[in-house]
């Protein structure tokens, strides 16, 4: 056993003499390679700042700059203007220098202060041109002469190949919108929602609100800006996330599939070698900034912040605030199965575990026949409920012994991985697959999976993936990356023997998986149970309809010259009015990462023009000459409130920290109390796909992406997460919760799909005629 593996290195003796320490060949191996990884990764992350500070130039550009200059002080120039004989006179040691060495030495002097100067003269011209978005607002095929040469311009600035955090220093700050702007905006979201009596009275509150406390609030936020990185991010990971009391599971946390109908092998541990091997190597091109950054119009960089703690992170549960743990360094996952949890160690001598090898260890879990241990089984069930009862559990029961050795390998892995004993994914046969794989995937069976990890690997017994990720410490695009990554790399790059094996040697025979030992009490135990039976109930009351849309896709959309996205959420305000009968206030994630440290912001998707389609829809003396000019406005809206939001313009954010500042302050806002108070009875998302362009989607249609999606945010509302998957399909998620009964997620998934098809009813009369 692995127990004993260890034993046999490291010996100690008490005698009368004090301790007598043995230290085995094979630990003081150990501990020699162990230290030198540790410097070598030092070192390679050491060289990828340097790096990545220094882009464009590099440590050669350097030594070419100090060599034109000695150059042209050897032909008796002086590129200096007499600048490096007076920073020769300034040196000290006049008489241990040679007159020579101190014209070379000022020479080194003068060309690195060139050179650093370059640099920063670099960052600041392309943080003035990533500064303007007038791209953004231009109509395809209607370029404007400053936007051509603004391209030019960031074609020649980023020619050099950049590393992932290349352009991290010369990202523009979030800006803080004027006051008047996203007071005037944020009345005119709701204007279509409220009657005329209360949206007079919001408007009271809000011109109140402007003439007062909201231009104090603001000077306050301009203040925040000018010292921060970004005015937004540390309070909204904060207050929106870390500081949230209830379950993290279904409320928070959001899941990712496989492949939609391709599964390269059958064979579970198999699947899991390549997997985890993959996710390696994303780690490996992460540590060494080799991920190209996410580049909009391949010239417009993303934020690559988020993806810092994409590994070796964990959500630590406290009384009034949870913390993120990051670790620099971790070489091990932790493994569950039927109840158990394993430490799976993923290094040998410093090399990583080959695909075949993992496949092994792997398999060797799955074949351990040993019990749980007694609290063992449900022990993740602390992590699923109520974060009060788990962060209280934490310090009574798992600060001291075997449990906190066994907890903090939990906590302290790569990520998690769980071996289901069920099968996952789609079947033809079965129209309800999808949609359980879904739920499982969302919360498992409620101990399953480590809630508190960045993210959770499943792999499904017939060798199905899926993905159950936190929330707090980035958002969903940036776990998309690293899932398109391991996707591809898994199916095109690793691949399988033809019985369905990983490819490559098993190698040394390795000590097994190591079993972590548990001393739960009962006390620990009714704990345990009390977190399950809350996660349980929260689990069953989540209803979830995942279905794939085959009528038509994106392709079709965008033959009617409308954006697939525009597309998609007039018809979800379509299904919900039919549904319903009243429009509601609508939540449409966008992202902000344009701007250093950038998450997210709200697009409003209920608008004035939405709401006028809607109704033009549903009346039957309505011509279709008018409704189609009406979804026209509606659509042309819709991109321009998303365009805003991406550009720094939104409200959402904006009203959220005036918020807090006026919590900090102890000044209660009737205005902003009514705005956060308002509930999101739709919140809706878009999955992004091809982030990374590691396959052509058209030669390998069927590895279509499933999307992923997320739990209901209102009691009585729905969660939409929807993906363009190829050119003709799109795959809907949709949640609401049983105990409600004025929802019904398969009900308002059919009302979505006949939306779509009467918008593409409407757009495509015009052009058959």
């Amino acid at each position: 056993m692995a127990e004993a593996h260890q034993a046999v290195a490291f010996q100690f003796t008490v005698t009368p003499d004090g301790i007598d320490l043995q230290l085995g060949r094979d630990a003081l191996r150990h501990l020699y390679l162990s230290g030198l990884v540790a410097c070598r990764k030092r070192l390679i992350r050491l060289k990828s700042s340097v790096l990545s500070g220094v882009y464009p130039a590099s440590p050669s550009t350097w030594f070419a700059v100090v060599a034109v200059t000695l150059g042209s002080l050897y032909g008796k120039l002086d590129p200096s203007l007499g600048l490096i004989t007076k920073i020769s006179n300034f040196l000290p040691g006049k008489s241990a220098i040679s007159p020579v060495s101190r014209t070379v030495l000022s020479a080194v002097i003068f060309s690195s202060g060139v050179w650093i100067s370059g640099i920063l003269v670099y960052r600041q011209t392309l943080r003035i041109l990533l500064s303007y978005h007038g791209w953004m607002f231009e109509s395809r095929g209607k370029t404007s002469l400053k936007t051509k040469a603004w391209a030019g311009c960031m074609k020649i600035m980023s020619k050099r190949q950049p590393m992932l955090y290349s352009f991290q220093m010369s990202l523009p700050k979030l800006p803080v919108p004027p006051l008047d702007d996203t007071i005037e905006r944020y009345l005119q979201s709701v204007e279509a929602l409220l009657d005329e009596e209360k949206f007079n009275r919001m408007k009271t509150l809000a011109e109140e609100f402007k003439k007062d406390l909201g231009r104090k609030l603001q000077k306050y936020l301009h203040v925040k800006s000018w010292w921060s990185s970004n005015y937004v991010s540390d309070w909204w990971e904060e207050y929106i996330y870390l500081r949230g009391r209830g379950p993290i599971m279904v409320n928070s946390n959001y899941y990712a599939m496989d492949f939609l109908y391709v599964t390269p092998t059958s064979k579970q541990a198999a699947r899991a070698g390549n997997a985890i091997h993959s996710m390696l190597l994303y780690r490996r091109k992460l540590e060494r900034g080799l991920i190209p950054p996410v580049m909009a119009l391949d010239i417009v960089p993303m934020c690559s912040y988020q993806m810092e703690r994409m590994f070796n992170t964990t959500r630590i549960p406290g009384v009034e605030t949870d913390r993120l743990q990051h670790l620099v360094e971790s070489r091990h996952v932790c493994v569950y199965h039927k109840g158990r949890y394993y430490r799976l160690c993923l290094y040998e001598d410093g090399n990583l575990l080959s695909p075949r090898a993992l496949q092994v260890q792997i398999q060797r879990i799955l074949d351990d026949p040993s019990p749980p241990q007694p609290g063992e089984e449900k022990l993740a069930a602390l992590t699923a409920g109520d974060r009060v009862s788990w962060a209280k559990a934490r310090v009574n029961f798992f600060s001291h012994g075997v449990n906190r050795v066994s907890l903090s390998c939990v906590e302290r892995g790569i990520f998690f991985v769980t071996l289901d004993q069920e099968e996952g994914g789609h079947r033809e046969d079965d129209k309800d697959s999808l949609s359980l794989y879904a739920k499982s995937l969302l919360h498992g069976n409620c101990y399953n999976r480590w809630f508190d990890k960045s993210f959770s690997l499943v792999v499904y017994k017939n060798g199905k993936l899926g993905l159950n990720a936190e929330h707090s410490w980035a958002d969903a695009p940036i776990i998309g990356h690293l899932w398109e990554f391991m996707l591809a790399t898994d199916s095109f790059e690793l691949g399988y023997t033809e019985k369905g094996d990983c490819h490559g040697d098993p190698g040394l025979d390795l000590p097994p998986p190591y079993r972590l030992m548990w001393d739960i009490p009962p006390m620990c135990r009714e704990v345990i149970d009390q977190s399950y039976l809350t996660a349980k109930t929260l689990a069953d009351d989540v209803d979830f309809y995942c279905t794939r849309f085959m009528d038509f896709g994106k392709g079709l959309i965008k033959k009617c010259r409308s954006s697939p996205d525009a597309f998609f959420q007039i018809a979800l305000q379509l299904a919900h009015y039919r549904e319903k009968g009243h429009f509601c206030l609508t939540y449409e994630a966008s992202m902000t990462r344009l701007f250093r440290e950038g998450r997210t912001e709200t697009v409003r998707s209920c608008t004035k023009q939405s709401c006028d389609f809607v109704k033009a829809m549903e009346d039957p003396n309505e011509t279709k000459e008018n409704r189609l000019a009406l979804y026209r406005a509606a659509a042309d809206h819709h991109q321009l409130m998303y365009r805003l939001a991406m550009t720094g313009k939104g409200i959402d954010r904006h009203l959220f920290c005036l918020y807090i500042v006026s919590k900090y302050l102890g000044t209660d806002s009737p205005f902003l109390q009514q705005v956060l108070s308002e509930p999101w009875r739709l919140s809706t998302s878009q999955t992004p796909q091809q982030q990374l362009k590691m396959f052509d989607m058209e030669q390998f249609p069927d590895h279509v992406s499933a999307g992923g999606g997320f739990g209901p945010v209102a009691d009585d509302g729905y969660g939409v997460s929807y993906i363009f998957a190829g050119e003709n399909l799109i795959t809907l998620h949709i949640s609401s919760k049983f105990s409600s009964p004025e929802t019904n997620s398969h009900r308002f998934g059919q009302r979505i799909c006949q939306s779509m098809r009467d918008l593409a009813q409407l757009l495509t009369d015009p052009l058959r005629r």
